[in-house]
């Protein structure tokens, strides 16, 4: 018998897919798996990256078998929510066919801030933090999509 009440499929999308996307695919599977079906892309992929798996290793969350995805990749998936938590993937976001509503939420870019960090230690506070915002967003998932228009958290 299909499933009469599927799980919204759930995009999270940003420039490369290395970093905030993928921590906030990560929360979604760990906090909301039984609610949503979330994926993580990018509209360039850049690789994973190492900070954002420690930093989500740190509070109990494994992503580091994902890989970088490219959004063409999952061209075929009919998506209900795409969330787009940067601003350059938010202005360069394609037109989604079907159903899908788009809605921003932005967050810091965790590689950029790090950059002029003096030690490691220094530069994964960036990560833990932004980790941290995205794991709040993710909790109020999915009900904050269907609400309306999300709001922005850094950029």
């Amino acid at each position: 018998m299909p499933n009469l009440n599927p799980k919204p499929k759930v995009l999270f999308l940003c420039t490369g897919n290395s970093c905030r996307s993928q921590m906030a695919e990560g929360w979604a599977r760990h906090l909301k798996g039984d609610l949503l079906e979330p994926y993580s892309a990018g509209i360039e992929t850049h690789g994973l990256n190492p900070r954002a798996v420690a930093a989500m290793a740190e509070a109990g969350v494994d992503i580091s078998g994902h890989r970088s995805t490219h959004l063409d990749e999952l061209s075929d998936i009919d998506f209900d929510f795409v969330v787009t938590v940067c601003a350059h993937a938010h202005e360069s976001c394609p037109v989604f066919p079907r159903k899908a509503k788009v809605v921003h939420v932005g967050f810091d870019d965790p590689p950029a801030l790090a950059r002029g960090a003096a030690t490691e230690e220094e530069a994964m506070k960036h990560y833990r933090r932004v980790r941290d915002e995205i794991r709040a967003f993710v909790s109020t998932l999915p009900g904050v999509l269907s609400e309306g228009e999300g709001s922005g958290h850094g950029d």
